[in-house]
């Protein structure tokens, strides 16, 4: 193969061709191939080789803190769970629809995991997503006051097509993380879908965000675009080790017959 192909190909940065162009070049000197069918050949394997970087760089960029996926979530063992509810959401019609959506359960109930879920969904249809744990992002909000960087953090959030908040709880926060949190809902409301998982019902938002009025608006912002998902079903974790603990006794019970 032509040596200067294969350096426009490397400075042009296009990897999915240099990866398969002589394989093809020869396939098409043997069988006669058409040269727009090469060409179409090469193009789908450079589209391909850039949507798998691109999916890539998505996925890190979101920041999972685990790998759940939607086909690997154990709905058999989470009664609290409609699976075809949650199916139906990883349509991603809430997306479009500008819909939040709010898990509320105990710890463990898998929360988390549906909302991990959820987002890997988006990202895999080509939505720029980010995950964030509550305290985490609050946090970060009320850095930015020192160095003035707050609109810019805040449009950095209201820019990404959807955003996991994750255990929006009994947080350590003060009014300016409390105002600085409803304003990103406030930018996000009717515009861009957020998922929070919280262990807190509705009425107890008031112990954590403190100022009524505030709280108000902000349910009301949440329950007019919103996908309200409360699970009642026992705990994954404990589950999951009571399952261990019965398999450790069923061996030893073989290891002594």
């Amino acid at each position: 193969m032509n040596a200067k192909i294969t350096e426009l190909l490397i400075k042009l940065k296009l990897s999915g061709m240099n990866e398969c162009i002589e394989g093809i070049l020869k396939s098409a000197d043997k069988e006669g191939i058409a040269t727009e069918d090469i060409l179409l050949e090469l193009l789908e394997a450079e589209y391909r080789v850039k949507q798998s970087r691109s999916l890539d760089n998505r996925i890190n960029h979101a920041k999972l803190p685990e790998e759940w996926t939607l086909d690997t979530f154990p709905f058999n063992q989470q009664s609290g769970v409609n699976k075809i509810q949650i199916m139906n959401l990883a349509k991603l019609n809430f997306i479009e629809r500008r819909e939040n959506i709010i898990f509320i359960g105990k710890t463990g109930t898998g929360k988390s995991g549906l909302a991990m879920g959820l987002l890997r969904q988006a990202l895999m249809n080509g939505y720029r997503c980010k995950f964030y744990d509550a305290q985490t992002m609050l946090d970060e909000l009320y850095t930015s006051l020192a160095d003035r960087t707050t609109p810019k953090l805040l449009k950095k959030l209201f820019n990404y097509d959807c955003i996991v908040i994750d255990e929006l709880g009994y947080l350590n926060l003060n009014p300016e993380q409390v105002n600085m949190f409803f304003k990103l809902i406030d930018m996000r409301y009717g515009k861009k879908p957020t998922i929070i998982t919280t262990n807190l019902n509705f009425e107890e938002w008031y112990g954590v965000f403190k100022q009524k009025e505030l709280v108000d608006a902000l349910l009301d912002r949440f329950r007019h675009y919103c996908n309200v998902i409360t699970i009642k079903g026992p705990s994954l974790r404990t589950r999951g080790k009571d399952s261990s603990s019965n398999e450790k006794g069923k061996s030893k019970s073989k290891s002594r017959k």
